[in-house]
């Protein structure tokens, strides 16, 4: 993307008008002395490159006309070296981003090289991919090329919804007669990546692996589950792998783990890592992942914890420069909002739902029934907290979870009456819906439910189905004539689908982290989804759930509080502290 802005002889000035999106970015310019340059934001307009060539701007500068005159000259002859020279014609004004650290700025040369890189990527790959390479997917191809040639591997952290598998199967096409390579992933995206490299690469073959002998040679690709890698990976590192790819990558965040150190195993020419969350809860994840990519940058786990994490977590601003310094070689991460202009916003509603009388009834029987029964001590504590947490969450959802009185579902619950209300108004829209929940019996619910009060059979993704039928629920809810509204298990789909047909996304029920909902929600808001994304959470007022949702609002201070962090941190609680978080607040 070229960002368009003005100077007006001593300062910057408003963004030029006209197409593109504006944005705020941090950009090197002169300082008050005008003797040295300095960080800071400025108003631009974002476009395209072949936007920006042939695009018309009030008063232009020279950095403006002499990138118009290259960025046609590269458009016109992509795989052309540019002379010297080019790079000197542009002024400092034309390549004024800093690095991480807000030290130095891109030289002239590599600004241009970049251009030229990215332009010669989609050239190259026009005839064996049958993808439209969006600019900034050209650019990460070419950025996976060059960082891999640097140091060996990379982590590609792009923001759910930016199309890392497109760009990884380009990349993997670059690397075809170099040998053998591997793709790691989940087990429910197996399937979906054998899918999209046949889709994408037909040039590749594809090959599932479950386990026994490894049969692959140039030009193969070899798809397997993590659980397969853990209970096999020895066949695979008997061999050499020109490439070896890891999808959702966080699932390494533990290096102590089987499957984690099997992935260390693999003797690969180049390892990539994928990723929208190269940080879930601590900075130890991240290390995990440079580790496996760029073990000679990041061999040393108490080094690193030395250098960044203490400093980080004590609030050093420097030490957090420090890192986005260092990991910037090996670390790609863009966010939808500098690349993927053309996304539509998304749009948060997090709407609180009152109890019904039964609901409270039970709520507070069960808790005076904990508090009797006693929370216990050590591991013992953290189960019956645990135990009394679920229950607790079962009522918010729904009363008859706990009591087993399911034969009326409308009326008794209030959080249950909002989403029928929220999914009346989208039939009546034609807005397909996606509804997701933690629990298997709260899903199950729902889709009776709806099947009751709507005359709708809406399917349920969850984990307990085979990779087969979730594909064909994936493909039925994407076709033009799909069912209006699709329940989902928030751990089974909350990773690798897309599901841009529907732009409403309820969230039934709170996960302690946040990063899990957005990965869920992150399904209808990718590439491809043409309307304004909807994400509506809904959370039972008065209860332990505001205390889940004031967690997500300080989850920025409270970076290692996760999924099984969040219960460890209820338990350390005294009893009456404990009490206070689990009991309703009736005056709210």
């Amino acid at each position: 993307m070229f960002a368009l802005w003005s100077w007006n002889g001593h300062g910057t000035g408003p963004a030029p008008r006209g197409q593109g999106d504006r944005e705020t970015l941090a950009l090197a310019v002169p300082a008050a002395t005008d003797e040295v340059l300095e960080v800071a934001d400025v108003d631009a307009i974002l476009v395209d490159p072949r936007a920006f060539a042939d695009s018309t701007v009030e008063h232009p500068g020279e950095s403006i006309l002499t990138w118009q005159r290259l960025v046609r000259a590269v458009l016109a002859e992509p795989a052309a070296q540019p002379p010297e020279a080019d790079a000197d014609d542009l002024p400092i004004a034309a390549h004024a981003v800093p690095d991480a650290s807000g030290t130095a700025i891109v030289s002239a040369r590599r600004a241009l090289d970049v251009l030229r890189d990215t332009e010669a990527v989609t050239a190259e790959l026009h005839a064996t991919l049958t993808a439209r390479l969006r600019p900034y997917q050209a650019r990460g191809i070419g950025w996976l090329r060059e960082t891999v040639a640097a140091h060996g591997g990379a982590v590609l952290a792009d923001e759910m919804g930016l199309g890392k598998t497109v760009q990884t199967i380009g990349f993997l096409l670059d690397r075809a007669e170099a040998g053998a390579q591997l793709v790691v992933c989940p087990t429910s995206l197996v399937g979906n990546w054998a899918h999209e490299i046949g889709r994408f690469a037909p040039g590749l073959r594809v090959v599932v692996w479950r386990g026994g002998d490894v049969h692959a040679d140039a030009a193969t690709v070899v798809v397997t589950g993590y659980p397969t890698l853990r209970l096999h990976g020895q066949r695979v590192a008997r061999r050499s792998w020109a490439t070896a790819v890891f999808d959702e990558a966080q699932a390494l965040k533990n290096p102590r783990t089987q499957v984690a150190k099997a992935a260390r195993a693999i003797d690969a020419a180049a390892t990539v890592a994928l990723t929208g969350t190269p940080v879930e809860n601590h900075l130890d994840e991240l290390w995990a992942l440079l580790h496996l990519v760029a073990p000679r940058l990041f061999g040393h786990r108490t080094q690193f914890r030395r250098r960044f994490v203490r400093p980080i977590h004590e609030g050093s601003a420097t030490a957090a420069a420090r890192l986005r310094d260092a990991i910037e070689p090996v670390v790609l991460a863009r966010t939808k909002r500098q690349v993927a202009a053309a996304l539509p916003a998304k749009l948060h509603s997090d709407l609180l739902c009152d109890l019904t009388a039964e609901q409270e009834l039970l709520y507070d029987q069960l808790l005076d029934r904990a508090i009797d029964d006693g929370f216990g001590a050590g591991i013992e504590r953290h189960g019956r907290v645990l135990a009394a947490l679920t229950a607790l969450r079962q009522v918010c959802n729904h009363p008859g979870l706990i009591t087993g009185e399911l034969d009326e579902l409308a009326g008794r619950s209030g959080k249950l009456d909002l989403c029928t209300d929220i999914v009346t108004s989208n039939l009546e829209t034609a807005s397909p819906t996606l509804v997701f929940t933690q629990y298997r019996q709260t899903g199950e619910l729902l889709v009776r439910h709806f099947a009751e009060q709507f005359g709708v059979s809406a399917p349920f993704f969850h984990g307990g189905l085979t990779q087969a039928e979730r594909a064909a629920i994936v493909t039925r809810f994407q076709s033009q004539d799909g069912p209006p509204v699709l329940v989902l298990s928030l751990r089974a789909a909350g990773t690798g689908l897309t599901l841009t047909r529907a732009a409403d996304v309820i969230h039934f029920d709170r996960w302690w982290n946040p990063a899990v909902e957005a990965q869920a929600s992150d399904r209808v808001h990718r590439i491809g989804q043409t309307r304004t994304v909807t994400v509506t959470t809904l959370t039972s007022t008065t209860t332990v759930e505001e205390h889940i949702a004031a967690m997500h609002q300080r989850k920025a201070a409270l970076r290692d509080l996760g999924d099984a962090a969040g219960i460890a941190a209820l338990a350390a609680l005294d009893d009456d502290q404990l009490i206070e978080v689990l009991r309703r607040k009736r005056e709210s």
